[in-house]
């Protein structure tokens, strides 16, 4: 990765004003694995509910509730944790959200009735955007030429961990029980802890952060969201793409378990191998968006989400049909993303942690949208019909691009 030292190890140098932190390619991707893992846990229950409700005796409707409280404490999480990246000491934040995370997976991992595991599973997702408060303090380390490059490699790790969280708790499960993935986790966790207080930068080499108090901290994300148009576009952009991406993610098992194929849990789960080809694109989005072509990539990528649907619709007569719908999906979905990203971060670099949280805010949405609606529609109309629903979300954001891109607001 030109511009980004090739040495793993940190260093200083002298400048203006002190030492500086030099970013190197070997923490960038610290920051990928750190932000891969934290990010997975909020998905690893999802092949896990039925064998977590057999063990604590949990009804049907209750085991469901182990994944919506997960992500309502993401959500709580990123508009009351995040921000804290723009008044805290960045380093130790992430450390001291690792080691909480550390003990809420470790509460799930010996949970013996169902309100201790709902608590945990909270309390995970909660911790949990310490993957987000990672991506602006990988952000604000970058130089200002190589912050897409360093967005997107970080954003790789994120949709890397999103992608095989399924595949990798479910086989962890059939190997040795679903209490050892939260445990296998709580283990991770810990050493990056570790690994990231030796290798982040103390105060003094990070950039400064804001003197507002929590109150205000908050107060002005809210803030930042009617003034900066360019942050509203954007989250719009996360808003739609976001929920194309769950719609697919939250319903292609259905039809795959189904004939003709009726495919097993891990053979389904496999898929994610799949789409970490189209998030490897991340990386290729941040250095486009470097030499300033942020919109054509958009507009490109919001194209490329529209027509992955038309082979995604073919899934039932071909899993080629599926695998090249995928990819092209994954692809495009990240491309935005970055983008997005990269350029909400430089509105306001001294309140990134802020616009970062609040953007991610409507990704959760969209995602919630999007499977809440898919596997409802499924029930009732079929494959098909998820395929139109998804092509909608797409069309309407490649339609909002065009309807702005003239506008020296849309970067």
């Amino acid at each position: 990765m030109s511009g980004l030292r090739s040495s793993t190890r940190p260093r200083s140098r002298s400048g203006e004003g002190g030492s500086a932190f030099v970013l190197t390619r070997g923490v960038v991707l610290l920051f990928a694995v750190a932000c891969g893992a934290s990010v997975a846990n909020v998905y690893f229950s999802q092949p896990l509910l039925v064998t977590m409700g057999d063990d604590l005796a949990m009804s049907p409707a209750l085991v469901g509730s182990v994944v919506t409280l997960t992500h309502v404490g993401y959500g709580l999480g990123l508009f009351f944790l995040v921000p804290l990246g723009d008044m805290a000491d960045r380093r130790r934040l992430i450390v001291a959200q690792l080691l909480f995370l550390v003990v809420a997976l470790l509460v799930v991992s010996t949970a013996h009735t169902a309100a201790i595991l709902l608590a945990g599973m909270a309390a995970t997702g909660l911790l949990a955007v310490v993957t987000q408060t990672s991506v602006a303090f990988a952000a604000s380390l970058a130089p200002p030429a190589e912050r897409g490059r360093v967005v997107g490699l970080v954003t790789s790790g994120v949709v890397i961990g999103i992608l095989l969280a399924r595949t990798a708790s479910g086989l962890m499960a059939d190997l040795a029980g679903w209490r050892s993935v939260y445990l296998a986790s709580a283990s991770l966790t810990a050493l990056l802890a570790l690994i990231l207080y030796r290798a982040l930068p103390h105060h003094g080499d990070a950039p400064s952060t804001t003197t507002l108090r929590y109150g205000q901290l908050l107060r002005s994300t809210l803030t930042l969201f009617a003034r900066e148009r360019l942050l509203r576009l954007r989250a719009l952009f996360g808003l739609l793409i976001f929920a194309a991406f769950s719609t697919l993610w939250s319903s292609v098992a259905l039809p795959l378990s189904e004939a003709p194929y009726s495919l097993s849990h891990s053979a389904i789960g496999a898929l994610g191998l799949i789409g970490v080809v189209g998030a490897l694109a991340a990386t290729a989005a941040g250095r486009l968006n470097d030499r300033g072509l942020s919109r054509r990539t958009t507009g490109i990528a919001l194209a490329l989400l529209a027509v992955s649907w038309v082979p995604l619709a073919f899934t039932r007569d071909s899993l080629w049909a599926l695998v090249v719908g995928v990819i092209l999906l994954d692809l495009a979905v990240q491309a935005v993303h970055v983008t997005n990203q990269t350029l909400i971060y430089a509105l306001r670099p001294d309140a990134g942690s802020r616009l970062i949280g609040g953007y991610m805010v409507f990704y959760s949405i969209g995602s919630a949208t999007g499977a809440i609606a898919a596997t409802s529609l499924y029930t009732v109309a079929g494959w098909g019909a998820v395929c139109a629903l998804g092509a909608a979300f797409s069309c309407l954001g490649l339609a909002l691009w065009a309807l702005t891109r003239h506008e020296p607001a849309d970067g």
